[in-house]
């Protein structure tokens, strides 16, 4: 059994589920059933549980089932590293979602700190050909499950460099007021980046040595115009204030963590990931993170919980079935989708199976074994 799994997951007017109920033994868990059952909403309710706007970046409203619009709850019993949690967050139809951890309100940061969540969902299949934005959402997701922290320095330099957006807009030309915006993203910014830089060393080291059929992974963190990231504060602070003739001619920020990218490359055969066929790109993201599984499993003693959405269709039988053998031997507990059970049929009796269907009461789960 998993030290870090959800034990009890509740679901009420959760998109199309008006009300769900999982229970589990901490094994991993796999759930079938035709498209546009509910298997999806299913692992977006757990990713509400960690920091941010979950694997689908919806707005909180927009999570509300239909047609009633009343709101929306998520709760778990969550067992973290010999504790056991009640997490709840909902939504009552006005204002911003809550989060209570053991009957107490609670910040978004709090959550990061006890659910290391991380996930897959389909598209994320053309991360490495797509824009920069996804490859740092990616990069983020995975060292916000080492530092729990690194969500709240987002935030912060987000808001920052928003007020020095608009006062390039705006014209802007007094030096202390830049000075003052600039000191508060250089120092939010370099914790991002040194949290970016610290995760893809521990991804690398996780991957040297690990028994695996996935392929490697080389990554390197890159700044605008392929330059070496900025990671301490007095740099980014000097880089933002020399950058602000440039900067307002754009009217916008061009230095920063906000316009990193992720280079990858497929190890053994010296081959960039966007280059790659889609099976292999798929492998490498599969491979990153069971990669950050690890490396948590040897910083805190634990696998991250890990959703992956459709994800056993695009791997062929053999790679489908390292995957399962992995997972099971990093103990961690994965909330799988597939639209046919014989997609999991290598877990055997290692896994929970679920079915679910759609009536005219929304979603339907069915226990399997």
């Amino acid at each position: 059994m998993s030290t870090l799994h959800i034990s009890r997951l509740t679901l009420s007017h959760f998109r199309s589920h008006k009300r769900t109920v999982i229970e589990t033994d901490g094994r991993p868990i796999a759930i079938f059933g035709a498209n546009g059952a509910g298997k999806t909403n299913i692992l977006e309710a757990i990713s509400m549980l960690s920091p941010g706007r979950g694997l689908r970046r919806a707005k909180t409203a927009e999570l509300s089932r239909a047609p009633e619009n009343l709101g929306w709850k998520v709760s778990a019993d969550l067992h973290s590293l010999g504790h056991q949690h009640q997490i709840e967050t909902a939504f009552t139809g006005t204002g911003t979602r809550s989060i209570s951890i053991d009957d107490k309100t609670a910040p978004q940061i709090a959550l990061g700190r006890i659910a290391r969540i991380v996930w897959l969902v389909p598209v994320m299949d053309r991360l490495w050909v797509e824009g920069a934005e996804g490859r740092r959402r990616f990069l983020d997701r995975l060292a916000l499950s080492f530092e729990p922290n690194h969500g709240e320095h987002t935030l912060a330099y987000e808001r920052a460099m928003r007020e020095r957006n608009r006062m390039l807009k705006d014209g802007q030309r007094d030096p202390a007021w830049y000075k003052a915006i600039e000191s508060q993203m250089a120092t939010s910014g370099a914790v991002i980046e040194q949290n970016r830089l610290s995760t893809i060393t521990r991804i690398s080291a996780a991957q040297q040595g690990a028994e695996t059929t996935f392929p490697a992974a080389d990554l390197n963190l890159r700044g605008p115009e392929d330059s070496d990231p900025i990671s301490t504060a007095d740099d980014l602070a000097t880089a933002l204030a020399e950058s602000r003739p440039r900067d307002m001619h754009a009217g916008r920020s061009l230095i920063g963590p906000h316009r990193d990218d992720i280079h990858a490359l497929y190890t053994t055969k010296g081959i960039a990931a966007a280059q790659c066929s889609t099976g292999e790109q798929k492998a490498l993201l599969v491979s990153l993170v069971l990669s950050n599984a690890r490396a948590l499993a040897q910083d805190i003693g634990a696998a991250p919980i890990i959703l992956l959405d459709e994800v056993a269709a695009h791997l062929d039988p053999d790679r489908r079935a390292a995957l399962y053998n992995e997972i099971c031997a990093l103990g961690a507990q994965a909330w799988m989708t597939g639209t046919e059970s014989d997609l999991f049929a290598d877990f055997g009796n290692r896994a929970m199976a679920l079915r679910i269907d759609e009536n005219q009461q929304g979603s339907a789960i069915e226990p399997i074994t």
